[in-house]
Parts: C-alpha cells; sequence; structure tokens
C-alpha cells in the first residue's frame, strides 16, 4: 500500500529566516510559521519549516516576519543527540516542497507605496 505524506498550510512567519550555507555549496533555511485556526478566539497554530536550495534563497530573499506564505511540504523529523546528556532528541518538522508568498508583513502592508504584488493584484481584481 502507498502512503501519502503531503502537508499544505496557509500563515504568517513568525521570526526572521535562518540561512546556513554548508561547505558542500548547500543552503537551508529554517523559519516558523503562525497558523490561524478558522475561530480566531482559539490560539495559532506554530510549525517549524525548513527549505533546501532554491526554495531557501527564495526565503532567505524575500521571507521576512510577517510575510504571509502558503506552503506545501513533508512532514517529518529533526533528530539530533543532546550535546550535555548524549540523550536522543528529535522534534517534527516540515520540509518544504513549494512556497508562494502572499502578502507583506502587516505593518509593512498599510504603509507601503510600492505597487502590489500579483497575488495582491488578482485578489483584487473585478471580475
Amino acid at each position: 500500500m502507498n502512503y501519502i505524506n503531503k502537508v499544505m498550510l496557509v500563515g504568517r512567519c513568525g521570526q526572521e529566516p535562518e540561512l546556513k550555507y554548508f561547505e558542500s555549496g548547500a543552503v537551508k533555511a529554517s523559519i516558523s510559521i503562525a497558523v490561524r485556526p478558522p475561530y480566531r478566539s482559539e490560539q495559532a497554530l506554530w510549525f517549524d519549516l525548513v527549505a533546501w536550495g532554491n526554495q531557501a534563497e527564495v526565503i532567505g530573499n524575500y521571507v521576512r516576519k510577517g510575510t504571509q506564505i502558503a506552503i506545501t511540504g513533508e512532514f517529518g523529523f529533526d533528530r539530533w543527540a543532546d550535546k550535555n546528556s548524549g540523550t536522543m532528541r528529535q522534534k517534527p518538522v516540515i520540509t518544504i516542497n513549494a512556497i508562494e508568498l502572499l502578502g507583506s508583513p502587516r505593518k509593512e502592508e498599510s504603509t507601503s507605496t510600492s505597487a502590489p504584488n500579483e497575488t495582491q493584484t488578482v485578489a483584487n481584481a473585478n471580475f
């Protein structure tokens, strides 16, 4: 039997991206996003995300704290040995396969005088 491991999320970035460059030339971006549940009274859900290669470069160049993004990716775990105790640790993480930039950080949206991005233009078009 085949199993599907696909995650789709829309939320706002909760931190500035953390980029790490490796000697091999690979690049990794780490961010977290807050996803608001359908009922505003509930607390946001937080997810840790990682991206590699071109996706990581896009995140490093265009995503800032507060940027609204949509991602598809795969659920997995980061695993490591605790430096002090040697105990194996793990945390859930989503590896990004595709990312779409949906909006600027909220504080910039209200003060920005630049032209709207393509997603905003399509969303506001009169059809």
